[in-house]
This record gives structure tokens, sequence and C-alpha cells, in this order.
């Protein structure tokens, strides 16, 4: 079984990844952000990395999908392939970061890629204000994070919210702004009580 965890930078996915795969039982699939080599050259200068990172995400995340698609394990895994594609890349040639030449070459290679992916079980979708975002930014303390641009950030959670008015599968949506289930173990059991539902339950629904 294949759970995505879905957001914009800051949103908790990571933290909300680790606390499902404890309390499941699942394995995670945590986003290379950390060790990956194009990152801080990209928040130092967008224009000349913009299209490399993109190829790199795209790179890892079909790679993951592949792996997970023969699992037999059920993981959860943060972020998923279709955020660099639908959000992370548009919003980059949105605001002039990625050329039309390197834009649609990307949209080319995700489009065959994508022929060859399903849809996760299971997505969850943390929709954060851009307060919030900031905040946990600066909590974390990434120092090539810190130079992100609030432009940066607001387009792509006008794309996350466009993306997910459209998303056909299964899909519960948390508000990271109120639900804090890092530190708050009633807010956490919201969440899971709606995925218990979702996937175990007698009459699965999509959640709002």
């Amino acid at each position: 079984m294949h759970i995505a965890i879905a957001g914009n930078i800051g949103s908790g996915k990571t933290t909300l990844t680790r606390m499902l795969a404890k309390r499941y039982g699942w394995s995670p699939r945590y986003e290379p952000a950390d060790n990956n080599p194009y990152l801080a050259d990209f928040y130092a200068d967008m224009n000349r990395w913009a299209f490399n990172l993109q190829i790199y995400f795209l790179n890892k995340r079909f790679a993951e999908v592949v792996e997970i698609a023969g699992s037999k394990e059920t993981i959860v895994q943060d972020r998923t392939i279709f955020e660099d594609a639908c959000i992370f890349a548009p919003n980059l040639h949105n605001q002039g970061y990625m050329s039309d030449r390197d834009f649609n070459n990307y949209t080319d290679l995700f489009n065959l890629m994508i022929s060859l992916v399903k849809l996760p079980d299971l997505m969850i979708y943390i929709r954060s204000g851009i307060p919030n975002l900031i905040a946990q930014i600066g909590r974390r303390g990434r120092d090539y994070e810190q130079s992100i641009r609030i432009d940066y950030l607001q387009g792509l959670n006008d794309l996350y919210d466009k993306w997910i008015k459209t998303y056909k599968g299964n899909l519960i949506i948390v508000d990271g702004d109120t639900c804090k289930f890092e530190s708050d173990p009633a807010a956490f059991q919201t969440i899971t009580d709606k995925i218990d539902a979702e996937l175990f339950g007698l009459f699965p629904f999509n959640s709002q």
C-alpha cells in the first residue's frame, strides 16, 4: 500500500511521515533534501539551477515510485512525483526561473514517466498558510532555506490549491495552521481517525 504526504515547504510533511510510520509500522520514504547536491545552489541562484534541481527531484521521485510499486510493504512517502511536475516546476516557470524550452523538456519527460505511475492508495495534503510556513521554516533552521522569497512560497501555495481541487484519488486534507499534530496528541488522533476510516472503515470517504 502507498500512502503519500503532500504539502508546501515547511508544512510538516516529514514530521507527519515519521509519526505515521511509527504509529502504523509503515516504512517511511523521506524527501532527499539534506543530501541534495543542487538545493543550496538553487536557493542562491534560482535562474541557473532551477532545471537541474527539478530533473534531480524527478529522477529520484520516479525511482522511488517504481520501488514502492514493487514493494509488499505499506510505504508512507514524504512528497510525491505529482507535486514536482504540477506545482514546483510550473511555479519556477511562472516566476521566470525556468525557460519555456527547459519547462517543455521537463514536462515531456514527466508525461512519459507518469504514464507508468498510478495514484497512491491515499493522499494526505497538509494545507498551510504563508505565516505558518515561514514560522516552521525558521524553526528548523536550514541555512539554505532562509533566503526563500515569500512570493515563491505564495506561488507554490496557489498551485497546490489548484492541483488539490482536481486530484482524483483518495484524499484527506489536514489544516496545518490549526491542526498541530506534532505537539497535540488529540490533533494527531483526528488525522489517524480519518486514515482508519479511509483505509480500514466500511464506508471510505473524501475528507475536506
